[in-house]
């Protein structure tokens, strides 16, 4: 298969590393200083390059804030058959440009970013494939990502935006806010250093990530819990309640065990 790749930053890298040696690949991205180390693929710094590739899928890897406008960019330069994927964390809006375009396409949610994982061991990393898209490029995905020894989830659209909500800004708020209540600490305890390690990953995000992440109309709810939650420690801790406490701790416990 013929597959452009738009955007070569670490994801549209990790994804050419692992398509091209069963793939003709090709990777675009407008500054070719980004593509010096582009391997085992043709690459392009120019939209006018892709004209002779005519790809059978464009891997759109750009980041989140750039994935439809990359998609309008590269549509004139492409076969009305060509399948349009993406990996883009965040899909609102794709929805209704996919059904616009009238290209076959693809949606997945690789659930794993470069900040945290390791490329070289996904077995204990999952992915999300959306199961409205054309069946052909679905299936794609789903022998690359079983290749990988990922854990794969398939939802609509709509049910990842809920899943999103839920598995990404409890998270992230719980992050942001560890962040701004922090002082500087000249000896921290291993929790510490350990929350700061994930807090300074986070913030290595693009800033528009994760603010669409956290935008997200399910976020409010996730929130709410995480508040509901806080206002019931704060009471347990301000009444001293040892047999309140106890149950907290357990409920935690049991919560954590039950998830993978």
């Amino acid at each position: 298969m013929k597959i452009l790749i738009l955007g070569a930053g670490k994801m549209g890298s990790f994804f050419c590393d692992i398509l091209s040696f069963d793939n003709d690949v090709a990777m675009f991205d407008s500054d070719p200083r980004r593509l010096r180390f582009a391997y085992n693929c043709r690459r392009f710094s120019s939209l006018d390059e892709v004209d002779g590739f005519n790809p059978d899928m464009v891997l759109n890897a750009a980041t989140v804030k750039y994935t439809i406008d990359a998609f309008k960019e590269v549509l004139p330069h492409i076969g009305s058959k060509t399948v349009l994927a993406d990996i883009a964390s965040v899909k609102a809006g794709l929805t209704d440009f996919y059904s616009s375009v009238g290209h076959p396409f693809v949606s997945t949610h690789p659930m794993f970013g470069p900040t945290f994982a390791n490329l070289d061991a996904l077995s204990q990393e999952n992915a999300i494939i959306i199961s409205e898209g054309d069946k052909k490029a679905i299936l794609f995905f789903d022998n690359l990502y079983r290749r990988l020894g990922l854990h794969i989830e398939y939802y609509t659209f709509r049910e990842h935006d809920r899943t999103i909500a839920y598995s990404l800004s409890i998270p992230f708020a719980s992050t942001l806010v560890f962040g701004a209540a922090m002082k500087p600490q000249p000896a921290p305890g291993t929790t510490f250093k350990r929350h700061m390690a994930i807090a300074r990953g986070l913030m290595s995000e693009d800033d528009y990530l994760l603010s669409e992440i956290l935008f997200n109309a399910d976020s409010v709810e996730q929130l709410d819990n995480i508040r509901s939650h806080l206002d019931n420690l704060r009471e347990i801790i301000d009444r001293r309640d040892s047999d309140a406490m106890s149950a907290f701790l357990n409920c935690v416990r049991k919560n954590l065990s039950s998830t993978t």
